[in-house]
């Protein structure tokens, strides 16, 4: 069924959607294969299918997204590792590898099998996360940019920043890339120095207030890189990746008969596509690592019976560890702002440059050509034989933060079957003012000399912006129209974060409360978005922690 503008629209701005330990980084790596050449990776990469019944790893991760497969590569240096993706491959998949295939990626959801999964929070926003190897580092718009320094101070972890650097830079060296503007994404730069968010920093991977050209992980030719990439760099002997693996549960046992001895992750139980159960268990002083996201991560906790007893007990399932805040403290950043078609031809452009402000808001922008669907059956448009299309900017405003939280509960203990979610957007008034900070901005780059170019001669001479969907309130000094706008508009920019936040459900070292060999490795556990884009981070994180692990290990032999 054809689907109106405002539907495309609605996903237009996508992210989309990381001395001693020195000896245990792994060498410099080169460039990613050339696009006419298979990754190295699909060597250890097979379906769910073709493996056993049952088998033993050092380490399990569940989820090869964008923590999970860097996490699995620095792992495999030093011992056996096993990924469990509940998708496929996306080498090969045209619109998944390229940037102009973005918005289809997004379109072409289904139930149990797509690369991306749509989901609809219970505050009626449409939402999407990745179902395929490199998670929704394959399905999002490549923003690249590192944390910014509150992150580091809020997260409840004790991060070595040497390392964190280290890590970052590992990944940069192998997916990240310069891009290159053209006339919108130029366009918004100019307007967002003229209304007043400097300084002008250029092209930088940190994060700083002004006006920055981010990273990306699509390259000059518009060829999309993702944590799948990173696997490249894995040592092929001691890594098995499983695709169209769904893990049901994970295995738990005490350590010993005695009453009041701990629980133990000791595996998992996953399905291939078939329907056959399989099982992977830990080798001794092994562990299992839960990379599966915000909303995989907190869910497979449930359905393993680790969480509130109460809610467990009201579900049939029996508790294995009563551990009351998994799948609270959930979070997502609002997104607000406004789209225009431009009169002029514009380029394809994902996100590109940002406005760091310092009134609690992020300005984006991103462009491109979308199909236009006329009415169905209508008696004065006639449908034409070739599509129409139309050449639409976007200016959008994201949040930092947020302070405002929702949380995660099951819809069936089915876990194909998305969880139900309520991101709570605005119920703290800090993030309602941030967001009308963050508009006003908006308003303020549209009244710059860079915008001209984008109007439109209008019936009484004049020129203004052609608008799809709502236009800012024309009395943008009112603060209830601003917030009546921010509440009537508020989508999503896939930042969706926490469930099993630090300090609530895992310690500093990502270790899950009360449970042995278990650790979450994601973004479920940020309780705070790191600046303008989870992505570097996310990346980094797994790099980090993988780092950390091996450093353990080798401490206590």
């Amino acid at each position: 069924m054809a689907r109106p503008i405002c539907f495309w629209l609605q996903y237009f701005a996508f992210l989309m959607f990381i001395g001693p330990i020195v000896s245990y980084a792994l060498p410099r790596p080169p460039r990613p294969p050339q696009s006419h050449q298979d990754p190295s990776y699909l060597k250890f990469v097979s379906n769910a299918t073709e493996f056993p019944s049952e088998d033993y790893y050092d380490y399990i991760i569940v989820g090869g997204g964008t923590a999970g497969c860097p996490l699995a590569a620095t792992l495999s240096h030093s011992y056996k590792v096993l990924v469990l993706e509940r998708g496929g491959v996306p080498h090969g998949e045209t619109n998944l590898m390229s940037q102009e295939g973005f918005l289809a990626t997004l379109m072409e959801a289904d139930t149990y099998n797509s690369p991306a999964q749509s989901f609809t929070s219970e505050d009626g926003v449409e939402n999407a996360r990745g179902r395929v190897l490199g998670g929704s580092s394959a399905i999002n718009a490549g923003f690249y940019s590192r944390a910014d320094d509150d992150f580091y101070k809020k997260s409840g972890v004790n991060w070595d920043l040497r390392v964190v650097n280290q890590s970052y830079e590992w990944v940069e060296r192998a997916i990240v890339f310069r891009p290159e503007l053209k006339n919108w994404q130029s366009a918004v730069r100019d307007g967002l120095l003229e209304a007043g968010v400097d300084p002008y920093i250029g092209f930088s991977l940190d994060h700083s207030v002004g006006t920055k050209i981010g990273g990306s992980t699509f390259d000059s030719t518009g060829k999309r890189y993702s944590a799948a990439d990173l696997l490249n760099y894995a040592r092929p002997f001691n890594i098995k990746v499983a695709v169209y693996a769904n893990v049901e549960r994970i295995l738990l046992a005490t350590s010993s008969p005695y009453m009041g001895s701990r629980l133990s992750a000791i595996g998992v139980v996953y399905r291939d596509h078939t329907g056959r159960y399989h099982h992977a268990i830990v080798r001794e002083h092994g562990e299992v690592i839960l990379s599966a996201g915000a909303i995989g991560s907190p869910q497979l906790l449930l359905l393993s019976g680790i969480g509130p007893r109460p809610y467990l007990s009201s579900w049939g399932i029996p508790v294995a560890h009563h551990l009351p805040f998994v799948g609270q403290f959930l979070f997502d950043n609002p997104r607000s702002g406004v789209s225009i078609v431009a009169p002029i031809p514009l380029e394809h452009s994902l996100i590109q440059v940002v406005g760091i402000t310092e009134s609690g808001a992020y300005i984006e922008a991103a462009s491109n050509v979308i199909p236009f669907i006329s009415p169905a059956r209508s008696i004065f448009i006639r449908t034409p034989s070739s599509p129409l299309y139309l050449t639409v900017a976007t200016l959008m405003e994201k949040i930092i933060g947020p302070l405002s939280s929702g949380s995660l509960r099951l819809a069936s203990t089915d876990v194909r079957v998305n969880p139900i979610v309520r991101f709570n957007y605005f119920s703290n008034p800090v993030d309602l003012q941030r967001c009308v900070n963050g508009t006003r901005k908006i308003g303020d780059i549209l009244r710059s000399r860079s915008m001209e170019d984008f109007k439109v001669r209008n019936w009484f001479g004049g020129r203004d912006f052609r608008f799809v969907g709502p236009a800012l309130p024309v009395d943008q000094a009112d603060n209830h129209l601003m917030e009546d706008f921010c509440r009537r508009t508020v989508s999503t920019i896939w930042h969706y974060h926490g469930g099993c936040v630090v300090g609530k459900v895992v310690d500093g070292d990502f270790r899950v409360f009360g449970i042995d060999a278990l650790r979450i490795v994601d973004g479920s556990t940020f309780g705070v978005s790191p600046g303008t884009n989870p992505q570097a981070t996310l990346l980094m994180l797994g790099r980090y922690v993988g780092l950390k692990i091996i450093r353990e290990r080798t401490r206590y032999r």
